[in-house]
């Protein structure tokens, strides 16, 4: 067959097999829809537009609210994929649950910045903005949602008061399948920015959080019960937990994040409350964590609950400047609220920490405190070198109740230092649960019940 012969074969083939199939987004799942079409009320898909066709206004006094709602029901309710835009320009929110399951998928467009009233007594409950039961949800955009929250953190007594106000959390993504959220920022929330509860299979990409160090109980994103999170390349500023995993976080994996000011990466509190799911399958590498009161953290509470958590590994970290860069505390007892006569319940083993590097703001660079009566088992450190330069250095490790293998370079040399009678309670201040992060059963706030 000649080549004109082969040219017509394959021209026919086109014409009698057109490619229908779209390519799916990098990094998560595809997005819904977008292209023009899909009549508003028509159930249609396509792009809704909350200022062209329902009445949004970006002049900061109208409530977004009503609108987004109604854009939402409508997308929703559409087995065509649907894209909701927010253009650019600032907005005022008041509130806003956008509830599943939907017919089809649904993607928003955040272009703008999204504002929440700046009081926190305007809120009745822990809630901003909450996405619950929906699959197939991607939402991106390059906007902001600006939680406004210096007025709640000058009211924050939660570090002393164990019944104090709980002050909504910007964006709270609630059992949702196959999402995908990138290229958003959230800023100065009252409390978290982000809550992950009983989500499979989420993506984060080029992801950005920002609050000053000084605002209290800020966690940048906060993962309890899912299985399949994922979070790239993003960058977050706090004044808490960069990232933090409570029960029930599985299959996670952290790779590519620029994590401070705030407290670093931790996996718990654990063991505080009855009935807590195993955390198993915790990932975190290729980061750097900047002038922060923790590196990468394991913390659980003395007289806890019975709990395991295990498959926990931390590799390619660099540290600048960072107080406690490596921490397993298993008497973890911020402000004393707790008994440290008895021992944690939680068993940690199989645990990692490889090629971690840089400085530290003190002089106990490593500290491995595990359960006097749960021994941590199955950890594992290579290539440690973490330098201190202040007037009491060099750096030290200190150890209890743990037996590490050891491998490549140990600078400083690991559990060489006695441990102290009573480590507990060097972690930072106590925190308290924003729905879902540690409560009894995994109960979430209002609105997000299984």
């Amino acid at each position: 067959m000649g080549v004109k012969e082969i040219i017509t074969v394959i021209s026919v083939l086109l014409l009698l097999f057109p490619s229908t199939v779209k390519p799916r987004a990098v990094g998560g799942p595809q997005p819904a829809g977008g292209e023009q079409g899909g009549a508003p009320g028509g159930g249609g898909g396509g792009t809704l537009d909350v200022i062209a066709q329902f009445g949004a206004k970006a002049d900061e006094k109208t409530d977004l609210s009503q609108p987004l709602l109604n854009a939402w029901k409508e997308a929703c309710a559409s087995p065509a994929p649907s894209k909701i835009v927010i253009p650019a320009g600032t907005f005022l929110l008041s509130r806003a649950v956008l509830e599943g399951p939907c017919k089809g998928p649904v993607d928003i467009q955040v272009q703008g910045t999204i504002k929440a009233p700046p009081d926190p007594s305007h809120f009745k409950d822990d809630t901003w903005v909450m996405f619950n039961h929906i699959e197939g949800f991607t939402m991106s955009g390059g906007g902001i949602f600006d939680g406004q929250g210096t007025l709640a953190w000058s009211k924050n007594d939660c570090h002393k008061n164990k019944k104090c106000t709980l002050f909504p959390v910007n964006i709270r993504f609630n059992f949702l399948t196959n999402a995908y959220i990138h290229d958003i920022t959230t800023k100065d929330s009252k409390q978290f920015n982000v809550n992950v509860l009983g989500c499979k299979n989420i993506t984060f990409e080029h992801f950005t959080v920002s609050n000053p160090e000084h605002s209290l109980n800020t966690d940048g994103i906060h993962i309890g019960r899912s299985d399949g999170v994922t979070i790239l390349h993003s960058e977050i500023k706090t004044g808490d937990d960069c990232i933090s995993f409570g029960d029930g976080s599985k299959n996670v994996v952290v790779n590519g994040i620029s994590c401070g000011p705030g407290h670093g990466i931790s996996i718990g509190s654990l063991g505080k409350y009855q009935g807590e799911e195993p955390v198993a399958g915790i990932k975190i590498a290729n980061c750097t964590i900047t002038n922060t009161m923790n590196g990468v953290r394991i913390k659980s509470w003395p007289a806890s609950y019975p709990g395991t958590a295990s498959d926990m590994h931390f590799e390619d970290i660099t540290m600048d400047n960072v107080s406690n860069p490596i921490i397993i505390d298993q008497q973890y007892c911020p402000w004393n609220q707790c008994d440290l006569k008895n021992p944690s319940r939680i068993k940690l083993s199989n645990i990692s920490f490889k090629n971690i590097r840089g400085t530290a703001a003190g002089k106990e660079a490593v500290k491995l405190f595990c359960s006097a009566g749960f021994p941590c088992e199955g950890v594992e450190l290579a290539d440690i070198d973490l330098t201190y330069t202040g007037p009491d250095g060099p750096a030290i490790s200190q150890c209890s109740n743990i037996s590490p293998k050891l491998s490549g370079k140990q600078n400083p040399p690991i559990c060489a230092a006695p441990a102290p009678t009573s480590p507990g309670g060097q972690a930072g201040p106590g925190k308290a649960s924003p729905g879902g992060k540690a409560s009894p059963g995994g109960k979430a706030s209002p609105g997000a019940t299984a």
